[in-house]
């Protein structure tokens, strides 16, 4: 049974197949959610909130068909407001990490910068490139990063992320654009190239 059958019948009330709705899509919006926050606690935590408020709304989607952008919608808003509750938590901590001066760099960073200025020619590793790449992504403005995840770890299309986030095509193409410019001045620092990146994401 595919995705519009089931919430079909979960709409004309066979509630037991939430359950099947769940399975077929937890692991997408865990991973949207982990890669938003960064946090593997509050992904759980948001994700499991964000099938409780699609149990009990699911009867206000209009349009089944469209269940993707509408669940990503869910996920997004919850993801947003746990951004700001997070950043609100670990201010303290945030400012040791960057603002006590103009040179502080995130632990990924830093461990990348000391081996790179020892060793010019060294490669990084697969897990050491993915992780800066991750930070990178993590760096970007709530608005751009959203729409990075959505795109390109999630496959959503462009005309999706717009029907989930409620923007025009061309106000997320924008954003992509500009994130993109954003994650290559970053990972420039690193001698991180644009094909490194494009192999990452």
């Amino acid at each position: 049974m595919n995705d519009l059958e089931l919430i079909n019948r979960i709409i004309a009330g066979d509630t037991l197949k939430f359950n099947q709705l769940i399975r077929n899509w937890e692991k997408r919006i865990y991973s949207f959610v982990f890669r938003f926050l960064g946090s593997r606690d509050e992904a759980m935590d948001i994700t499991q909130k964000t099938f409780l408020h699609t149990y009990r709304h699911i009867g206000t989607l209009k349009d089944p068909a469209r269940f993707s952008s509408w669940i990503y919608q869910i996920a997004g808003n919850l993801c947003r407001d746990e951004a700001v509750r997070m950043k609100r938590r670990n201010m303290v901590s945030l400012d040791c990490l960057h603002g006590e001066s103009e040179n502080a760099k995130s632990p990924v960073s830093q461990e990348f910068m000391e081996s790179y200025e020892k060793q010019p020619d060294v490669k990084l590793g697969s897990k050491q490139l993915s992780d800066i790449v991750k930070n990178a992504v993590r760096e970007l403005p709530d608005e751009q990063r959203v729409v990075v995840i959505m795109k390109e770890y999630q496959g959503l299309k462009f005309r999706e992320i717009s029907d989930a986030l409620n923007e025009p095509v061309s106000t997320i193409k924008s954003r992509m654009y500009s994130a993109l410019v954003l994650l290559r001045e970053k990972l420039k620092r690193h001698n991180i190239t644009e094909e490194v990146l494009n192999d990452q994401m």
